[in-house]
């Protein structure tokens, strides 16, 4: 009994003596690893910081600059640990991790797979320069002001103050009008007149009462006005102008000043814009009838 305990206390013994000769014998490559580790951290701060505001010069999302800069800082730091594995001859430790990553990493990806397709697809996003925040766009069937674009979605703001929330790789996958790209949008005003006007006299009031309305239309030739059908209560047209505009709201509000003062040139001129008209007519024969009755009767 006594001989197996001194046995296994000098295997304890040997095995801790051969740990602490293999210690002293890689302390430089264990202060070469500390050292790499040491300098790659650090490193991982500046750099990081130095691609953050690089990336913040073309990207104004906040959360784009975020993510660009920590990705930067894995990398150094994963690089670093893998130097320094290889410096302390971990050869076998270090397939063992890249092995583990590629499958953890598969794993997630499958897992994650929609969030990952938002989140590059907020990467591209953040890249185009034809769409940026504070523009005035439609997609999707929403139109609004850009707030913002994040990992995730795309927000824009309505007319009505509501947020829409979009996912960005439905931004990614449909089309989308943005009208700050243009200094110049155009405006279409439908109407109809009576049939007793005269049609002339109509689109000289209007393309006049179009152009006192707005400065930057310089005469009344500008406008372009045509006769479109004969309706039912109305011979109607369309008048076509171009404004200067950089959103929605700014056309609304030019469609409307352009609305009101066209009506107010039709009024002085007495001009009428007619409402739908349906015309009742009962033949006679009802009345011959009903006097044809009474003769029965007596």
């Amino acid at each position: 009994m006594n001989e197996e305990i001194s046995k296994s206390f000098n295997e304890i013994t040997d095995k801790l003596f051969g740990w602490v000769s293999a210690i002293i014998e890689n302390l430089p490559n264990i202060g070469i690893a500390l050292v790499v580790l040491i300098a790659s951290y650090y490193s991982a701060k500046i750099i990081s910081k130095w691609a953050k505001r690089l990336a913040g010069r073309h990207i104004e999302q906040i959360t784009i600059t975020k993510l660009i800069g920590r990705s930067v800082a894995i990398v150094i730091v994963l690089t670093g640990l893998f130097l320094a594995l290889g410096v302390l001859d971990l050869g076998k430790t270090l397939n063992t991790l890249l092995a583990g990553a590629g499958i953890s990493g598969l794993v997630i990806g499958l897992a994650l797979q929609g969030t990952l397709t938002n989140t590059f697809s907020g990467i591209v996003l953040s890249f185009r320069k034809k769409i940026q925040i504070g523009d005035w766009v439609e997609t999707t069937g929403y139109t609004g002001e850009v707030m913002d674009i994040n990992l995730n979605n795309f927000v824009i703001k309505e007319a009505d103050n509501n947020l829409v929330i979009i996912p960005n790789k439905t931004i990614i996958e449909n089309p989308m009008k943005n009208y700050t790209l243009t200094t110049k949008m155009r405006i279409m005003i439908e109407c109809g007149v009576g049939y007793g006007m005269n049609l002339n006299d109509v689109e000289k009031i209007t393309k006049e009462a179009i152009a006192k309305s707005f400065d930057h239309i310089e005469k009344a030739d500008d406008i372009e006005f045509y006769f479109t059908e004969f309706g039912d209560s109305s011979i109607n047209f369309l008048c076509r102008f171009w404004v200067v505009s950089e959103n929605g709201l700014e056309k609304l509000r030019a469609k409307s000043k352009a609305i009101i003062e066209i009506k107010k040139a039709f009024d002085q001129e007495e001009i009428n814009i007619p409402f739908p008209i349906r015309t009742l007519q009962f033949e006679d024969n009802l009345h011959i009838r009903k006097e044809r009755k009474l003769e029965t009767i007596n």
